[in-house]
């Protein structure tokens, strides 16, 4: 099938990708040009694990090709429609690039076309854009419109993509759901293993579940919203930890073990940050106040994740009193692992108050330093963990990069000023941190000194 994306960002450019290894022809339209001469050149915008290999072999077989939105529009039989939909300042979700697209695709579109919505957007777009494309369109465009989700996890997005949980279409025909369940088939019929080396599980078969757009567009909006709402509410319980003095992962452990709960999204820290789960929310909070309905549980959700970043610099002001002159190690500035995305990573959020309290920080991060130097150039951006720890007064672990778990304690322990680790994550081995003479300081009640560390094996 001759497919189009609109949209080279982090959604828009893995879909495009993953969908001609399918064995589709696609066509992907970016109407940055910048961005796009990069594209063609074979520089991929944003790091993402697996993607650049996936790219550059579906372009070398033809399958995959990049230009401008118009001439997507003409090509696509079936158009994804992948653009921004960035919070405005009320946190409602701005359409306008939605809009554009569509203004586009009425003027130059003819015959038939499967637009497909999988940019994250507010309930009843779909409805809103039917009825623009009605009144806008040229006699020869005849069109149906589809909401399809995406569920894509920023650092296992090629993963989740071949292997998902489940694929979601809003439809109001049945021509246009066959369609769909065309374009998908080999990740249904799992028949598509991952193209390169992942942890994927391929056994796993992913439900194709049809409804109506305003209910395909409730579904995501709803599904990061109760995310979020889970990762706030054990960093509360994480609070209490400390304070009754009980250890966070004993009870997050007691709780996921539920079935009816699940143990992902029960990890204590300094709260959720990227694009995806703060704009979500926003938006989805002012979704129910547009339909009089007041989701005020959720805006507890946004406080109690914002007070996070307070929290743990208390946590850093109590270690070391006064944090004027101090020089502080920062592993970690993406918002997870994985990506090099900083967009409303709370390492950022944190390194921002270390710093207006007089700290000098040094920082690295496996991928995401040139992006944070863009958003703090006033921090010392280091090639390794060692350069960032040496005469560190401590060392606070922001992202959980499976290097940070890695590391020789023995060396680390001779670069630092004061041996103490603050994990943000929760991420590090304790056993190992405290064999080598350092003290961890970890979230909910993980808080423990280097004469414990035998107790704690025979524990």
């Amino acid at each position: 099938m001759q497919i189009s994306v609109i949209g080279a960002g982090y959604v828009g450019l893995t879909t495009a990708a993953c969908l001609a290894e399918l064995g589709h022809r696609v066509f992907c339209g970016e109407a940055d040009v910048n961005k796009l001469d990069n594209l063609i050149a074979g520089y991929l915008p944003f790091f993402e694990p697996n993607l650049e290999q996936i790219v550059g072999r579906t372009r070398g077989t033809g399958r995959l090709e990049f230009g401008s939105t118009e001439e997507a529009i003409d090509r696509g039989h079936a158009i994804f429609i992948c653009v921004g939909t960035p919070p405005l300042e009320n946190g409602d979700a701005d359409l306008s690039a939605i809009e554009t697209v569509a203004r586009t695709i009425a003027k130059r579109a003819h015959g038939y076309r499967l637009l497909i919505e999988k940019s994250t957007v507010p309930v009843q777009t779909g409805c809103r854009l039917r009825r623009y494309l009605t009144l806008h369109k040229s006699n020869q465009l005849k069109f149906d419109v589809v909401s399809n989700p995406e569920f894509l996890r920023e650092g296992s997005a090629v993963e989740d993509f071949f292997h998902p949980d489940r694929i979601v279409v809003g439809v109001d025909c049945e021509q246009a759901a066959e369609q769909m369940r065309e374009i998908y088939e080999p990740v249904l019929n799992g028949t598509v293993d991952c193209p390169v080396h992942t942890n994927c599980d391929s056994r796993k078969q992913a439900r194709f579940i049809v409804t109506d757009t305003n209910s395909a567009e409730m579904i995501k909006h709803a599904s990061n919203s109760f995310l979020a709402t889970k990762i706030s509410f054990i960093n509360m319980v994480a609070d209490l930890c400390e304070a009754a003095d009980a250890d966070i992962s004993k009870v997050a452990e007691g709780i996921g073990l539920d079935t009816r709960i699940g143990a992902s999204f029960l990890k204590p820290g300094i709260g959720f940050g990227g694009f995806c789960f703060p704009k979500d929310l926003q938006a989805f909070v002012r979704i129910a106040e547009t339909f009089g309905c007041d989701f005020g549980l959720l805006k507890e959700v946004e406080c109690i994740n914002q007070d996070r970043i307070d929290k743990f610099v208390q946590k850093v002001k109590k270690e070391l009193w006064v944090l004027r002159g101090k020089r502080i190690c920062v592993w970690g500035l993406a918002f997870k692992p994985d990506t090099d995305d900083v967009r409303f990573a709370p390492a950022l959020s944190i390194i921002r108050q270390l710093l207006a309290e007089g700290a000098r920080v040094q920082a690295y991060d496996p991928k995401a330093m040139e992006r944070a130097k863009k958003e703090i150039p006033e921090v010392t951006y280091c090639q390794d963990v060692y350069e960032a720890a040496e005469g560190a007064d401590a060392i606070v672990v922001l992202t959980e990069w499976l290097e940070f778990r890695m590391v020789d304690w023995t060396r680390l322990v001779t670069l630092v000023e004061r041996a103490l680790i603050i994990d943000g994550r929760n991420t590090l081995v304790v056993e190992d941190v405290l064999s080598h003479g350092f003290q961890y300081v970890g979230i909910g009640g993980a808080c423990r000194m280097p004469e414990m560390a035998s107790s704690l094996a025979r524990v």
